[in-house]
């Protein structure tokens, strides 16, 4: 089967087991990741890039909140065909990574040496939240607010998050609750400036989440009162795995992020190799 041109964005949640490892997540990344990642794709990924994640905010816990960053990459084509598996030099992706960004339990002592495709499709079977990697369109599927919002209205904070529903939960019966109980809420909102949806395609890599959710407030104090204080009222699913809203288990049926509008690091523009301080 030859590669198909099929252009598709992925969002990687990097989360943080504790601030004990941040330093090193930092040096993984830089050092060797971001190295070994444009050698392997620069010729079929047009852009790549880390955004910072935003403190976690008061009561962000419970939305499943990650605190290292966001990876974000466009791809030309599906990097999951078998035309793709045969690679001249393997990612260096040692075990610890998955225990300093909490997928695997914090005591693992294992040195094994991961491929990447298998890191990145860890976690959620041992009691920790699974490694989010998901695809979506290049474009948001469904717009709800905000559409004529542009730069001069200031900067975002941005609350991404991914979802899924319970096991046994019918799709159609989740997306009836977020499309006529969650989203019309939030819509009604004045301190919700945007607004976005897509599916995610789970064909590509079989990411455990359905959904794929963005919306934009004035800061952490806005969306609090928005998702938090103004969310009481937002009729309880009977299938809901909290008391109290979004009614998903943290971090396996809903992991989120805080976000700015900016990447710290445009990889494919910015990367100049691991320079360090002198």
């Amino acid at each position: 089967m030859a590669a198909e041109f099929k252009p598709m964005r992925s969002l990687i949640y990097v989360n943080l087991a504790k601030e004990d490892y941040r330093h090193k997540l930092l040096h993984w990344l830089h050092r060797y990741h971001v190295q070994d990642s444009i050698s392997q794709f620069d010729p079929y990924v047009s852009k790549y890039a880390f955004y910072q994640a935003l403190p976690v905010p008061q009561d962000g816990e419970r939305f499943g909140t990650v605190k290292m960053q966001l990876t974000e990459h466009y791809w030309l084509l599906n990097p999951f065909t078998p035309d793709t598996k045969v690679k001249t030099l393997t990612e260096y992706f040692p075990m610890d990574v998955l225990k300093w960004q909490g997928n695997i339990p914090d005591d693992n002592v294992n040195d094994e040496q991961l491929d990447g495709d298998s890191a990145r499709s860890s976690g959620g079977n041992n009691g920790l939240p699974p490694f989010m990697f998901a695809f979506v369109p290049v474009w948001w599927e469904e717009d709800f607010k905000g559409s004529n919002r542009t730069v001069e209205d200031g900067p975002n904070y941005r609350w991404q998050c991914t979802i899924r529903y319970p096991e046994g939960v019918l799709v159609e019966e989740g997306d009836k609750w977020l499309f006529e109980e969650v989203i019309p809420k939030f819509k009604e909102m004045p301190e919700v400036t945007r607004i976005l949806t897509s599916k995610i395609m789970k064909e590509v890599n079989n990411c455990p989440y359905y959904r794929v959710m963005e919306m934009w407030f004035d800061g952490p104090s806005s969306w609090h009162k928005c998702a938090v204080e103004n969310t009481k009222d937002i009729k309880k699913p009977d299938w809901a795995s909290q008391e109290s809203f979004p009614y998903l288990e943290s971090g396996f049926e809903i992991q989120s992020i805080f976000l700015t509008d900016i990447a710290y690091s445009d990889n494919l523009t910015q990367h100049r190799g691991w320079i360090t301080m002198r």
